[in-house]
């Protein structure tokens, strides 16, 4: 048994290890620049150069001596529009994802004062380009990465002939080269420190909005949500396996019928309607509950009753068709005929061995307990983490948002590491088969 435990948790640590790099290939790749998304149009060199720095989205992204800076502005001329600090002289031309300069200049106004660190600016152009008293020539699309001798108050790029540019990116000196994005992505899970335990955990920083500690966040918000859908979760489960259980003991009679067609019923309904009906008719038209708020077991009862009902029918389904495949078993026909009573035979023996698939459905809904369902938590005012997860992306708070997904799939992950280990304590076939 505790080999079997060590390799599942061999296991679940690398997929940990997929799970972080897939999660910084999301938000570093397929996100873009944050600080354009969240700071909107036109917004001050200084504001992207700080919240740059405070998301570690100036690193270089593996490994390297160059991060992004503000000094000087950086441009993408795909498209035609006015670039505020740049100034353009001369013949030019937009084109389709680049710019014509034939002859002219185009000069850069330093935005801020420059520190220490050497400055370096990285160009893709095609033709003949002029920086520093210098000239470089390309007759096809090149990447140029020229340091700056000195960061002068206005930077030009000028050609007496023809240039064609596509993007202009300045960059400041980086120390040390390994100090980069995805090594910060890591030190957001866990990083040594020099104080007892000497290792800190889930440190995303402060949200973008309200400048909170996100540890802070996730904690108050977990409370809520476990509050909330620890009731649900075991409602469901115990409700979910008695009715099957009752189903399958009157299997082919109307009360099965009616089981089954109820919980049909209930998987068909959106889980929006249960939501609005029962704050409409038990909340507002009946008065039974209030609808919304926070603060005591009465703005939970509402909220629990419809969480249960809404999953209630889909656990009587799986459950009712786990029970049924294990009716015809040998076993089952061995208890009956030693005398074993009805009750024994589906509580004890029934239950018993299908417990494999309760285990899978039951670990699948757990992490949920601590993340929240979103729509409960935002209709009936619910500070959770679910809450807390739709603030995050009505708001682009993007640190938050990376928090809430990166606690989730570690939920995941451990969850089934749990269920791996009840499968060996239910089944001790699941502990030798995979020796």
């Amino acid at each position: 048994m505790f080999t079997y435990i060590l390799r599942r948790s061999a296991y679940s640590l690398l997929v940990i290890l997929g799970v972080m790099l897939l999660t910084f290939v999301l938000f570093r790749f397929a996100a873009g620049d944050p600080a354009e998304i969240l700071l909107g149009k036109n917004p001050s060199p200084m504001e992207v150069e700080q919240l740059r720095k405070d998301l570690s989205s100036d690193k270089p992204l593996f490994w390297g001596n160059w991060r992004k800076s503000e000094i000087y502005r950086s441009a993408t001329f795909n498209d035609k529009k006015e670039y505020s600090g740049i100034k353009l002289e001369g013949a030019t031309e937009y084109c389709k994802g680049f710019m014509r300069i034939a002859p002219g200049k185009i000069s850069f106004a330093r935005n801020f004062e420059a520190d220490d660190s050497k400055i370096s600016v990285n160009i893709v152009f095609r033709g003949s380009l002029t920086l520093d008293d210098k000239t470089y020539f390309s007759s096809s699309w090149k990447n140029k990465f020229i340091g700056l001798r000195d960061p002068k108050e206005s930077l030009s790029l000028s050609t007496d002939k023809e240039l064609e540019l596509q993007s202009v990116e300045f960059y400041r000196e980086h120390k040390p080269p390994w100090d980069s994005q995805f090594l910060a992505s890591f030190g957001e899970i866990v990083k040594f420190t020099g104080v007892f335990p000497y290792l800190s955990f889930l440190n995303f920083g402060k949200t973008l909005l309200t400048k909170e500690d996100i540890r802070h966040v996730l904690w108050r918000g977990m409370w809520p949500s476990l509050f909330l859908m620890l009731p649900i979760f075991m409602g469901e489960l115990i409700l979910g396996i008695a009715l099957a259980l009752v189903s399958t003991a009157f299997r082919g009679t109307w009360i099965d019928r009616t089981i089954v067609i109820v919980s049909v019923a209930g998987m068909s309904i959106s889980y929006l309607v249960f939501i609005i009906f029962g704050q409409w008719y038990l909340g507002y038209y009946f008065n039974w509950f209030p609808v919304w708020g926070w603060g005591s077991a009465k703005y939970l009862a509402l909220p629990v009753i419809i969480g249960i009902l809404s999953g209630l029918g889909g656990g009587v389904r799986f459950y009712r068709t786990v029970f049924v495949n294990e009716l015809n078993k040998e076993y089952l026909r061995t208890a009956e005929a030693k005398g074993c009573t009805t009750f024994s035979i589906y509580c004890r023996h029934l239950l018993g061995n299908a417990l494999i698939p309760i285990i899978t459905r039951a670990t699948t809904l757990m992490p949920f307990l601590f993340t929240g369902s979103l729509l409960l938590e935002t209709f009936f005012g619910i500070p959770g983490l679910g809450y807390a997860g739709i603030n995050a992306l009505m708001n682009s708070d993007l640190q938050m948002i990376k928090a809430l997904v990166i606690v989730t799939s570690f939920l995941f992950v451990i969850v089934n590491l749990l269920s791996d280990i009840a499968y060996a304590w239910a089944d001790p076939r699941v502990r030798l088969e995979s020796q």
